[in-house]
């Protein structure tokens, strides 16, 4: 494993990107970062981090038969490998916010960007780009965020849950490559936030639903009993849960 260490950058899914394209870059290359200037979240957000006090890195994963089909498998596994991380550290209330941010109780601590690069029906290289929330205190107008320092009221070594997060997500990842994995699917469901609880959801028409969270099918989109027991399955972009 080769850890390139950043005091700034743009997003270090953008560098590790860059990177590939200039040179051979080994797999499980990892790029960390002090200070992100224009780090990326789901569908286009902005990941805000105070500089020095968090986690921000990426990390390349190479396949070399790794189905498109099964790319929602790894957002699982991903997710699973920060949640087992966190829970090794103690930090309550954990859940996974479908598809892959990952909650204490009601506030986001983390959060995780994939990006593939395919070749056919492949995935050929996977960026997984992680943002956690160590020790920032101070979060200003956003809501529902909190950090590990202010969940477990001390301040984090961030090299030691480096290390922490990258040996669980190596495993989860030989797993994937090696097993298959289907097996982490009800687990990933069973930990998902608001699961089987009733919950209110905004479509891309603003129109509030009022659903269950039932599970994720294998496109990974989400599945929500309505009323009348009419199940809906719901992708990314088509409807956020409030809460």
């Amino acid at each position: 494993m080769k850890i390139i260490k950043l005091n700034a950058t743009s997003s270090t899914n953008v560098y590790l990107k860059d990177l590939m394209l200039s040179s051979a870059v080994k797999d499980f290359t990892v790029v960390t970062a002090k200070k992100q200037t224009n780090g990326r979240g789901q569908m286009g957000t902005s990941w805000n981090a105070e500089d020095g006090k968090n986690l921000t890195f990426s990390v390349l994963k190479r396949f070399d038969n790794f189905s498109i089909d099964n790319q929602f498998l790894l957002s699982i596994c991903v997710s699973l490998s920060v949640y087992k991380t966190l829970y090794d550290l103690k930090v309550p209330n954990l859940t996974i916010k479908w598809p892959n941010d990952i909650l204490s109780g009601t506030s986001k601590i983390c959060g995780i960007l994939i990006e593939n690069s395919l070749s056919g029906s492949k995935i050929q290289t996977s960026i997984i780009g992680i943002g956690l929330n160590v020790n920032q205190i101070i979060f200003n107008n956003l809501l529902n965020v909190s950090s590990l320092k202010l969940l477990l009221g001390k301040s984090i070594n961030l090299e030691e849950v480096l290390q922490f997060l990258l040996k669980d997500l190596q495993e989860y990842l030989f797993s994937i490559e090696n097993k298959g994995a289907q097996e982490f699917w009800p687990i990933y469901e069973s930990r998902l936030f608001r699961v089987n609880k009733p919950s209110t959801f905004e479509d891309v028409n603003g129109n509030f639903i009022m659903g269950f969270i039932r599970g994720v099918s294998s496109q990974g989109k989400l599945i929500v009993e309505l009323e009348d027991s009419v199940i809906k399955e719901y992708g990314l972009k088509e409807v956020k849960l409030k809460y």
